[in-house]
């Protein structure tokens, strides 16, 4: 019965079903009873239902930290709204510098729908310091384009069986970051910092290349800079933030670089961070960048720590993932 029990216990978990904690707990004290009732024989089976123990535990927690992230993504995805004019038309665009209106047009944004929402996916390779190697990772991202906002949680491979589980998201102006190793022990903790809240802002901004509709929306503010490149200023809740987004002759983006905060504490200090982008393609007839690379630039040399493809785009989505 003891076996059945674990035996069952395993198949809800892979079920997704929540009762197979309790069968699993159910299972753990009835193998450690009979252990009990036959000490000299089976004693060892007390280090096995030990490493049970914590193998339960690690699988709670991740499956709580699952269930706890997908309400999340349901509840971003819930507070986005359909704009009543859908229409991106030319003379939304015609108050932008020229090399803006040129990347749009070249996106296909103009005379298309306006995106207030779109969801997409990721996979790449990270590292967490210039000497360290390149962990494989796979993510997930949702945009607010009308009310600023995005919600982006990740996996990382570390080898040996360990991973990183990662949530990164900013909303009304304030930006929260939270890593665990194996979903147990917090890496990352930091939130509403002016630091983490500078960087949310940053990397929102440098992300509306996916959503090219968003460049005419009133919280932006550019201004032309040369015949390739243009600023752009964003603005929440008291907080400013500028960037140079670059393009290439034909009207594509290939860059983004700002004065970002390198960490989130009260003693990080700003080094240019540069987004490089390597290859472009379309989703639903918007031509948006999909290779990418993304470079701190440090007094002791470029740090290459993240390298990634988007494998999947939708615009106004109804649903996660």
């Amino acid at each position: 019965m003891t076996a059945l029990l674990f035996i069952i216990t395993s198949l809800t978990y892979f079920l997704k079903k929540d009762i197979w904690i309790v069968l699993g707990a159910v299972a753990l004290v009835s193998s450690q009873i009979l252990i009990f009732l036959h000490w000299q024989d089976a004693k060892w089976g007390t280090l096995a239902n030990i490493i049970i123990l914590i193998c339960i535990l690690i699988a709670f927690s991740i499956r709580s930290q699952e269930k706890k992230l997908d309400i999340e993504k349901k509840q971003f995805i819930q507070s986005l709204t359909a704009t009543q004019n859908h229409t991106l038309l030319p003379e939304d665009v015609s108050h932008l510098p020229v090399v803006v209106q040129h990347w749009m047009k070249r996106s296909g944004v103009v005379g298309n729908q306006r995106a207030f929402g779109l969801r997409l996916q990721q996979t790449g390779q990270m590292k967490t310091k210039p000497e360290a190697g390149w962990m494989p990772f796979t993510a997930e991202q949702y945009f607010n384009a009308q009310q600023p906002a995005f919600y982006w949680t990740a996996e990382v491979s570390m080898g040996f069986g360990l991973f990183l589980k990662g949530r990164d998201s900013f909303k009304e102006g304030e930006g929260e970051m939270m890593i665990k190793l194996a979903s147990l022990f917090p890496v990352v903790n930091e939130k509403h910092t002016p630091q983490i809240n500078s960087g949310s802002m940053i990397r929102f901004l440098a992300e509306i290349c996916w959503f090219p509709s968003a460049a005419a929306s009133p919280y932006i503010v550019w201004e032309e800079r040369d015949a390739f490149s243009a600023k752009a200023t964003f603005t929440q809740k008291g907080t400013t933030v500028s960037g140079i987004f670059r393009f290439s002759e034909k009207g594509d983006l290939i860059s983004f670089e700002a004065e970002r905060y390198f960490g989130g504490n009260a003693q990080a200090e700003k080094h240019l961070w540069v987004v490089n982008i390597l290859d472009h393609v379309e989703f639903e007839g918007i031509r948006v960048p999909q290779q990418c690379s993304v470079v701190w630039k440090l007094p002791e040399g470029d740090f290459e720590w993240l390298q990634f493809s988007v494998t999947n785009l939708d615009y106004n989505p109804l649903q996660t993932y």
